[in-house]
This record gives structure tokens, sequence and C-alpha cells, in this order.
């Protein structure tokens, strides 16, 4: 793996001093100053850590507001599982899971809502209703059309890679190149993008932990992410308490939260500038922690 194509920050420096704010239709998310911590929030039965939990509308608005009061930079709100092995969902019922909800977050909390869909019609549903960001975990390679909606909405974008579909993702991952092919995917990826007009720095990247991906995947992407940052995008990373934490522990989703600190620390060391994840609270003083170290502050 040649080390020219690697541009790690500075000694001192965090990794996103480098890029603009990321748009995200009514807000621009600072990425110089501290990690950003996006919120997870699905409102689906069957997905992997939380499927289930917040299926009620009250309780997943009160639980939107929990994870804001506990310092989420932003929301990601899914409607359907994307778990290894899950079957996809129809549009309505993607919709009749999410739209609800949304009318209850956007306009009331002050971060972005970004929502977790690869399908263009749900995405124009949602941008409609407010939403300032879309999480397309396919990269734009399962609707054709999700760019050009996202264009038109002046929205965020979040590009993903991913090997196959959720429900075959994980059956036989093999890479020639596992970094080369990761990068060079999402380089496409935004070229497509940009093509259709979203704007350049609405723009993140997201080399897809768990999505087609084994172990040591996983762990090469998290040892080498400025593989990544090498693209000029902002960078997101998703590891919380995914099933790589468990193999490496062997232990269960629900005790998978020292193992998921351990991976945004270091995801964040090597270059990451958002984290997905579903515990808030202790995930953004791992966070300030982290950022404080590479800093060489107090002051984040």
């Amino acid at each position: 793996m040649a080390s020219s194509t690697r541009h790690p920050p500075e000694a001192g420096e965090l990794p996103s001093n480098r890029l603009p704010p990321l748009r995200c239709r009514r807000f621009r998310l600072d990425l110089t100053a501290r990690t950003q911590i996006m919120g997870v929030l699905n409102v689906t039965p069957d997905s992997f850590s939380d499927g289930g939990l917040y299926l009620d509308p009250g309780r997943a608005v009160a639980h939107a507001h929990r994870i804001v009061e506990e310092g989420a930079d932003l929301i990601d709100v899914g409607g359907e599982s994307t778990r290894p092995g899950s079957e996809p969902v129809s549009t309505e019922e993607e919709l009749r899971r999410i739209l609800p909800l949304l009318r209850c977050l956007v306009e009331k909390l002050p971060v972005p809502i970004s929502v977790d869909t690869y399908k263009a019609d749900v995405a124009a549903a949602v941008l409609a209703e407010g939403v300032d960001l879309i999480n397309d975990i396919s990269g734009l390679s399962f609707d054709p059309r999700m760019a050009s909606v996202v264009a038109e909405a002046g929205a965020g974008l979040v590009l993903s890679h991913i090997r196959g579909s959720p429900r075959t993702m994980q059956a036989d991952p093999t890479y020639t190149d596992v970094l080369g092919e990761i990068r060079d995917y999402l380089r496409e990826r935004i070229v497509l993008a940009e093509a259709h007009g979203v704007h350049p720095e609405a723009i993140a990247v997201d080399p897809g932990i768990g999505f087609g991906k084994r172990v040591e995947h996983n762990l090469l992407l998290l040892k080498h992410l400025p593989e990544i940052q090498v693209l000029g995008k902002p960078v997101l990373i998703g590891p919380s308490r995914k099933s790589f934490i468990g193999k490496i522990l062997d232990l269960p989703v629900e005790e998978r939260l020292e193992g998921t600190a351990a991976a945004v620390a270091v995801a964040i060391w090597q270059g990451a500038h958002i984290l997905r994840v579903h515990d808030v609270q202790a995930m953004v003083r791992v966070a300030r922690v982290t950022d404080a170290i590479r800093k060489g502050s107090e002051k984040i």
C-alpha cells in the first residue's frame, strides 16, 4: 500500500481543519473545532441493535430530544433495517414509519435531521418535510434518481460503500485491495453526485463499516482511514455496536459499549469527522477527550 496516497493531519491538528462546513440545507456543520456526533434513531421492528424500541411515536420523539440533550450534533432517522440478511420494505411502509416522527422533529430540534434511505421516492417525501441530509447506504447505486432528488432540494448527502445488498452483503465479501477498491468506489460516487448537481460541500463519505466486509476489512478501514480522507470530503464512520466488535470480544450487541468506544476513539484519531452512534452521551465524552488529545488542549 503506497504511503504517498496518505495525507494525515500534522501533529496537534484536527483532521477536519482543512474542510469547509458541511452543507446540510438549513445548517452548516462546522468540522474544524471538534468531531460531530450523529445520533441513531431507528423506527423499525428489526434493526440489529434497537429494533422495536422506538416504534411508539411518543417514545421516539422523547428519545430524539434526549439524545440532542446528550450532545448529538445531528440525528439520523431510519425506517428500514439494513442489518445483514434484512429484507427490503416498500416505500409506503418506510414512509409510514418515519413521516409522523419527522413532522414532530423538523423545526423542533436545533440540529440537522438526516434520513437513512436509499430510495429516491422516500428521499423526495422527507425532503419535502424539511429534512436536511440523506444518508444513502448504497452510495447512489440502488436508485439512480437519488442524486437529482437531493440536488433539487439543496440537501446534504452521505455516500456510503456497500458490497452487495443488505440481504446478501455478508455472504462472502472478498476484495483484492479493500482500501483501494472502497476509495475508488467512493470517488466515483462523488463524481456522479456532483455531476447531478449536488453541491461539493454538501457531500460526506462513509466507507461502510460492516456493509459487505469481514472483521479484518473493518479493522483495516479503521486503521487506515487517511486512505479515505484523501477524497477531500468529510468522513462519516458508523462502528456502533457492530458485529466486528462482538466477534472480537465474543459479546452480544447489548454489551458492546466499551468496544464501540475504542472504535470511535481510533476512528477520530485516524481522521473521521462524524461518528454515527447509538450511545450518544457516552460517545460524546469519548469524542471530546480524543479531540482534546489530538489538539493538545482542553478547549474543544
